[in-house]
């Protein structure tokens, strides 16, 4: 049957979320393993800033620009192919990318060889979202996205508990019996590449699901397509606008926490891995279940905005606890970091649960890929060294903790004003 007997089809709906849960599940271990070796890094960066004598610029540079810049090169022409071509294939050269970068990073002897390093590990990490999206958007009907969604980011937040957890774990055991003869940091790397490599194998057994509620029978022409979306830009915008400032303090977070408990609290990766690590799961685990809830709760409403509803209350609530850098200790470093990225996760959930229920099928995937070209070059290109440019306005590196704070308050203000936005322009419950 032809792709455009599929798209006419009417017989041919997606399967429910019972159905669909086996192959959901395969989708959320490949980006539990991208989200692991794209975030480990941050876990043991004080060491390798020590063993490679870098600077926190340096540093901010490997976390931001080296994920940003292919990001928004190839977004945009990956998320044409998404929309266009077999996505299981897509999937697997994306995961081989990770694994090859994480590889790399524990051989690396120099600041540009380690960039290029982390430009392939943030690269197939993050692009592999456009993937998954679009999969688990056909795998279900549109009132049970929110589920489908849920259970990627479930992924994402299981993979990066694991990079302070496990990475942290490892770390430990590493300074004791090292791995393959390498430092600890580089040992982290390797082991967690191999068993990513592994991982790669489950995506054997996931089929191509069939496309569901094309605009049109045949695929529109590319020029279309962005006609299409640039009409649409008075609620995308917004909605971009508000998951973005989301993204940039979530990332600063998730890149500069190991640094600001070793300096502040003097705690060495394999002391604060196992408390950080269940912050950040329980952190996924509760804004998925509320997300995922909220999201499909707002589209059966039917109400002008409904799906936007739980994005601009996470978001709110979101907002003090940006502070938490500047904790007066890491008790209340760990929970003001948990309420921050389970706002962020409600939001990032809903954010791609109204991406998929708004936005045509063989739109989805450009969508997503245009949401990530901006998010990677502001809130990865910028928020990294945003925060180090305001400590050294501040003082220095001892001003941190200060620095992530003051950037996280600003983005997650505005982040909360563009979704009030968007909810008032949203062209369906």
């Amino acid at each position: 049957m032809t792709a455009a007997t599929l798209a006419a089809a009417p017989g041919l709906e997606p399967r429910r979320f019972s159905a669909a849960l086996p192959a959901l599940l395969l989708l959320a271990i490949t980006v539990a393993s991208g989200s692991a070796l794209q975030g480990v890094f941050s876990t043991v960066q004080e060491a390798a800033k020590a063993d490679l004598h870098l600077t926190d610029t340096q540093l901010g540079l490997v976390q931001g620009l080296a994920t940003s810049i292919p990001l928004a090169v190839l977004s945009v022409p990956l998320g044409l192919l998404v929309d266009r071509v077999h996505r299981i294939r897509i999937l697997i050269v994306m995961a081989i990318g990770w694994v090859i970068g994480s590889a790399l990073t524990a051989y690396t002897h120099s600041f540009a060889l380690l960039f290029v390093a982390r430009m392939l590990a943030g690269l197939g990490a993050s692009t592999a979202v456009t993937v998954a999206i679009s999969l688990a958007a056909d795998m279900c009907p549109p009132a049970q996205r929110g589920r489908s969604m849920l259970i990627l980011t479930l992924g994402k937040w299981l993979g990066t508990a694991a990079a302070f957890a496990l990475g942290g774990w490892l770390f430990g055991r590493f300074g004791t019996s090292p791995f393959a003869g390498l430092a600890p940091w580089r040992g982290v790397h390797l082991a967690l590449a191999i068993g990513a490599g592994a991982a790669i194998l489950t995506l054997l057994a996931l089929r191509e699901p069939p496309r569901a509620e094309r605009s049109s029978v045949e695929p529109l022409p590319i020029k279309a397509v962005f006609s299409r979306l640039w009409s649409m830009r008075g609620f995308l915008a917004p909605l971009f606008g508000g998951q973005v400032g989301v993204v940039m303090a979530d990332a600063a977070a998730a890149i500069w926490a190991a640094p600001v408990l070793s300096r502040e609290f003097g705690l060495t990766p394999d002391q604060f891995a196992g408390w950080m690590g269940l912050v950040i799961f329980g952190s996924g685990v509760t804004g998925s279940i509320l997300g995922g809830v909220a999201a499909d709760w707002g589209v059966r409403g039917g109400k002008q905005g409904g799906i936007l509803i739980g994005a601009v209350i996470a978001s709110a609530i979101a907002i003090p606890a940006t502070l938490f850098p500047i904790a007066p200790s890491p008790v209340l470093f760990g929970v003001a970091l948990s309420v921050l990225l389970t706002g962020g996760t409600i939001t990032g959930l809903i954010t791609a649960t109204a991406i998929t229920v708004t936005v045509p099928n063989d739109m989805r995937g450009l969508c997503v890929g245009l949401f990530l070209a901006v998010s990677g070059l502001v809130a990865f290109g910028v928020s990294p060294t945003l925060v180090t440019a305001v400590s050294t306005m501040l003082g220095g590196e001892a001003y941190l903790g200060t620095a992530l704070a003051a950037v996280g308050l600003l983005v997650s203000v505005l982040a909360c004003w563009c979704f009030i936005v968007a909810k008032m322009r949203t062209p369906i419950g």
